[in-house]
């Protein structure tokens, strides 16, 4: 390589582009032919040498290769950088970073820079600012823009071509990320409202399919021509609010592909390019996301990418870190970039700033890899020294000196260049799956269960008790339903369904495979419309009973006979009950209450050669792993893995050498001693033999890798 840069130093002095000759014979040798190296961990951070005080790329650069960094993402917040003004460019500080970078062998993804709008723009255009159905977002923040307006497209089409453009020849490039965790944000815009009546027109064709599909006869809504419909974030109309809320996912869709198409047009062969998914947002990252279709989303990209940011010290479980690597691995059914996690704090608050404990990031970082991902990058680099994200706090703090986390990241590049070839490419098959479904997030946000809980708690409740009991799960949706391949499917609150979904989950149980339902499901069409059925519909003969009533409960409840076997105080259901009453199921569970005591609230159900499980109502966490347990084993999932029970979590999958590889996490503050439940195999850190059932200790917040032929 060295000898490559001299070469085209000496030619560039008679008028090559030194960087344009090193990329033709890069790339006739093939170096780049795959987008990266695939047979290598990207270990990396987010880089902004704008935002800092002052520039210092030398010195980040010879810290990012102490510690072992090897790619960084740049650009993709700072479009007032590269055009100051408008219609002037200025590259500068772009050209010296992909040089620097180059020069020091650090792999650069440059980010399309659209999700933050410069003020010049938004002076000249005020309609950029995004309008919602409650009024104008004001300028002083990002993601605040309006993705439909034709000033907003035009421009950013303009940036977008500007720095792929002046980037893709450089051989410093690895890949593209479009934009930034996109969403549509609520645009209610005119220009939204007018693409909605076009998306209305082509789906549904005329004013009266649409007055039947949505029911808007009622209260006198229906309308005899397009120009008709009014539409206003004040509808009551339930089908109406689902619809918007698809169109708003698929703006975001379509946002995506629109910027990829741009970019097609520049990059080489060898660029991948990818998007950073983002989730449901608590002070940090919570479970599925409602706003955005990743599974649709994610056409626009070669490889998934994702932002994890996950709860540290005493709460880090390590659950999130799963979540999220089994969401985004099967957005392209393969390996993924982790693009943002946790560096040391993630807050906007400085009151919420939790450092990880010793030990926490090396833990996490090979959490990420055990559940299929390529890369690891943290956000950022450096901490911000001002503005909203002041105490994010990056691997390095607002000294910008070598610290505690800086020499942790550093003790895991080490450790993992040494293994990183047996946990690269590491591919998944698991027998259980978990279908998410959008529509019932949304729907279940118009018509709640409860005002305290939504579905992303439910949908996690649900994957917690798999995840704690070490059985691995898939992400499906209604869309990506490929059920067949799966022993278990598991079907949180299925609240918006069409007869097609229904006839293929029937389907399944009848033909030999497992499913555990929860309540809800099946109750409405695709147009937010209750069923006529008598419940639970099209699937009362998968389940073996009906019910007719439902009911919420301001108390808890518990179930008859404690029959699960739990502490007294865990032998209770909440919120909502479904009054099930057993036809041919064997019922599980009865309500101990002297009003609903006849009624069935948990049943399993023999039909052809599967089982229908059926939980129509909120148990408690002790009471779901019990029935986990339960469908785990009828399914045959039952593994040497869950032996072992949180906080021991294992995590497995087979590598490019066709080896077995076996992850197993302590996520607690004590040592964990237990007996090793695989077969024999080799401790891929320290190369010693593991033998089925060797005593291992466990250090806090420790792991232990084994691979096994």
């Amino acid at each position: 390589m060295n000898i490559i840069r001299l070469l085209a130093s000496h030619l560039s002095l008679i008028g090559f582009h030194p960087f344009a000759l090193l990329w033709c014979m890069l790339f006739s040798a093939g170096v780049f032919a795959q987008g990266y190296n695939t047979d290598k961990i990207l270990y990396g951070v987010a880089y902004y040498d704008s935002y800092m005080p002052e520039s210092r790329i030398e010195e980040d650069i010879k810290l990012m290769k102490e510690c072992g960094i090897n790619t960084v993402r740049l650009a993709e917040s700072t479009w007032s950088t590269w055009e100051p003004e408008d219609g002037v460019f200025d590259f500068s500080r772009l050209d010296k970073m992909l040089d620097a970078f180059y020069e020091a062998d650090i792999g650069v993804i440059v980010g399309t820079p659209t999700y933050a709008v410069p003020q010049w723009l938004v002076r000249k255009h005020p309609e950029i600012m995004v309008t919602r159905f409650d009024g104008q977002a004001q300028y002083g923040s990002r993601q605040n823009m309006d993705i439909t307006n034709p000033d907003y497209l035009r421009h950013s089409e303009r940036i977008i071509r500007k720095i792929v453009e002046r980037s893709a020849n450089h051989p410093g490039v690895i890949g593209f990320q479009l934009d930034n965790e996109t969403k549509s944000y609520h645009t209610a815009s005119k220009f939204a409202k007018a693409r909605f009546i076009q998306y209305l027109k082509e789906k549904f064709i005329t004013p009266d399919s649409l007055n039947k599909a949505w029911n808007l006869y009622y209260w006198s809504q229906s309308i005899a021509n397009w120009e008709e419909l009014h539409i206003t974030g004040s509808s009551v109309n339930q089908a109406f609010q689902l619809e918007w809320s698809r169109f708003q996912q698929q703006l975001a869709t379509n946002f995506l592909l629109w910027q990829r198409k741009i970019v097609d047009e520049y990059r080489k062969p060898y660029h991948f390019v990818t998007q950073n998914f983002d989730y449901h947002w608590r002070d940090g990252s919570v479970g599925p996301q409602s706003e955005v279709d990743h599974f649709a989303a994610a056409q626009a990209v070669t490889i998934a990418g994702t932002d994890i940011y996950h709860t540290t010290q005493d709460e880090l479980d390590g659950m999130m870190i799963a979540f999220g690597g089994d969401n985004t691995r099967g957005l392209k059914h393969d390996n993924y970039f982790v693009l943002e996690t946790n560096g040391q704090s993630a807050t906007w608050h400085s009151d919420k700033i939790y450092i990880p404990y010793d030990g926490q990031l090396r833990q996490a970082f090979y959490a990420h890899l055990a559940s299929g991902a390529n890369m690891v990058a943290y956000w950022p680099w450096h901490n911000i020294h001002n503005a909203g994200e002041t105490y994010w706090k990056g691997i390095l703090g607002h000294d910008l000196q070598p610290n505690r986390g800086f020499y942790e990241v550093k003790n895991i590049s080490r450790e993992v260049s040494k293994i990183q070839q047996k946990l690269v490419n590491l591919k998944k098959q698991n027998d259980a799956a978990i279908l998410y479904s959008i529509d019932a997030f949304n729907a279940l946000k118009i018509k709640q269960i409860s005002s305290e809980i939504d579905y992303a708690d439910i949908f996690m409740q649900v994957y917690r008790s798999f995840y704690k009991n070490n059985i691995e799960t898939d992400i499906i949706t209604p869309h990506n339903f490929d059920i067949e391949k799966y022993e278990l499917v598991v079907i949180p609150p299925l609240l918006i369904s069409d007869d097609a979904l229904l006839t293929k989950i029937k389907d399944y149980v009848k033909n030999g495979g497992h499913v555990l339902m929860f309540y809800k499901s099946g109750y409405a069409d695709e147009n937010y419309t209750m069923r006529q059925d008598i419940m639970p519909g099209m699937l009362r003969e998968v389940c073996g009973f009906y019910y007719q009533d439902y009911t919420n409960t301001k108390k808890t409840v518990p179930l008859k006979d404690n029959p699960f076997g739990v502490q007294s105080d865990k032998n209770t259901i909440e919120r909502f009950i479904e009054l099930l009453v057993s036809e041919k199921c064997n019922v599980l569970a009865y309500y101990d209450h002297k009003h609903w005591e006849k009624y069935a609230a948990i049943t399993q159900n023999q039909f052809g050669k599967g089982t229908m499980t059926y939980v129509g109502t909120l148990v408690s966490d002790e009471i779901l792993d019990k029935i986990v347990a339960n469908v785990g084993e009828k399914a045959g999932l039952k593994t040497s893995a869950q032996k072992l029970v949180f906080p021991l979590i294992v995590k497995s999958g087979t590598n490019q050498d066709g080896n077995i590889i076996h992850y197993i996490f302590n996520f607690s503050d004590e040592p964990q001693v237990f007996n090793y439940p695989s077969r024999q195999g080799v401790n891929v850190i320290t190369g010693e033999s593991v033998k089925s059932n060797d005593k291992i200790t466990l250090e806090a917040w420790g792991v232990i890798i084994v691979e096994s032929n």
